[in-house]
């Protein structure tokens, strides 16, 4: 199997630690010492080692990528000249497969997700390689376990063949709160995490079905890419191509064909999105306080000092004290040109200063 890793996205939610030349996945958010990116490929390591493992990542990322992974071989961090979206980055990835073996087996992940069980999440992708063997679009899905307004869904269908496999009848957007609460009540719901494997003959054919101005701009692409042509070409074709999300590309329109199948899988999966996320997932003391990087029962870290704190996500990045005195419920991240502090039900909000602060003329700080 080929494991592809999407490396992009700012993270703005989890500003100001994750910046635009520093996002997320760069970062060790995983309560172990390794970036999401590296806890991402060792995850997969079992399904295909650094030789069977590509990086799709932007170009200001692409050294802190190539330093954070040195086991993956150079030619296998694919820089894209400009972010186009998933399908974009999936769909190079894929041709460049295609190229060596077009009946191969490719899965793509996103580097900024959190698995804590990676034994049962290697099983659940084996039995989507099953469904991906028989032609199949497949979509690793989560058992939802709560009403959450903030992840597409997956409608699903029948059970096609032996094991755990299911028929994806159609994708669904965000919904509201009550629409969420039907669709865990229903069963017959999963969320949408945005993990895909399939044969890449496959995915490729039905990209050209609905797009084909994209697959031909792709196919061009990777003719060229070990050409002494590849720079030109990219930057005379990359910026052509469409920029969406291969859900609204492919996947929605395949699932009306009848040609997208799900497993479900429950391995501890969360989309690292927001400090409320965070604390939620991560260990924290008796009374709730996270400090990142640190393990349980251990309020006072070097560079952190909490009293009388509950529910507290902290955050220390710039070598100052961050203390703290009876307060509760807080986000603060210290880095050295930034100190936020919010409420964590609001830490979706965080995205909104960024958005205000580039609309103030201080990208610098973003």
């Amino acid at each position: 199997m080929h494991a592809v890793i999407l490396a992009g996205g700012s993270g703005t939610r989890l500003w100001p630690l994750s910046r635009l030349h520093q996002p997320k996945f760069l970062h060790p958010l995983s309560g172990s010492p390794m970036s999401l990116l590296q806890a991402t490929v060792e995850r997969v390591a079992p399904l295909a080692g650094p030789e069977h493992t590509l990086v799709v990542t932007g170009a200001a990322h692409a050294a802190a990528v190539a330093r954070q992974l040195a086991a993956v071989p150079e030619e296998n961090i694919l820089v894209e000249p400009s972010a186009r979206d998933s399908c974009a980055a999936i769909g190079l990835a894929a041709a460049l497969i295609a190229r060596h073996d077009p009946q191969a087996i490719m899965g793509a992940f996103a580097a900024d997700h959190l698995i804590t069980n990676p034994g049962q999440f290697v099983d659940v992708v084996r039995q989507a390689v099953a469904g991906a063997e028989r032609g199949l679009l497949m979509t690793i899905a989560i058992k939802p376990t709560r009403p959450e307004t903030g992840y597409g869904y997956l409608a699903c269908g029948e059970e096609v063949g032996p094991g755990p496999v299911r028929m994806v009848r159609e994708f669904k957007e965000k919904p509201a709160y009550e629409l969420a609460k039907h669709y865990v009540e229903s069963g017959d719901h999963l969320w949408n995490a945005g993990m895909f494997v399939w044969r890449v003959d496959a995915f490729l054919a039905e990209l050209q079905r609905q797009q084909p101005t994209l697959h031909e701009g792709l196919m061009r692409v990777a003719a060229a890419w070990d050409e002494p042509t590849r720079d030109e070409v990219l930057s005379v074709t990359w910026p052509t191509l469409t920029k969406i999300s291969v859900d609204y590309a492919v996947m929605e329109g395949a699932a009306a064909a009848g040609k997208v199948g799900t497993v479900p899988g429950d391995f501890g999966w969360t989309d690292v999105g927001d400090f409320q996320t965070l604390g939620d997932v991560l260990p924290g003391d008796s009374r709730g306080n996270v400090v990142l990087g640190g393990g349980p029962d251990s309020g006072e870290k070097p560079g952190v000092l909490l009293r009388d704190t509950d529910g507290l996500v902290v955050v220390p990045q710039s070598g100052r004290l961050v203390a703290a005195l009876g307060v509760s419920g807080l986000v603060i991240v210290d880095t050295p040109d930034v100190v936020l502090v919010c409420a964590r039900e609001r830490s979706q909000e965080v995205k909104q200063l960024v958005d205000e602060l580039k609309a103030r003329g201080d990208e610098g700080f973003c």
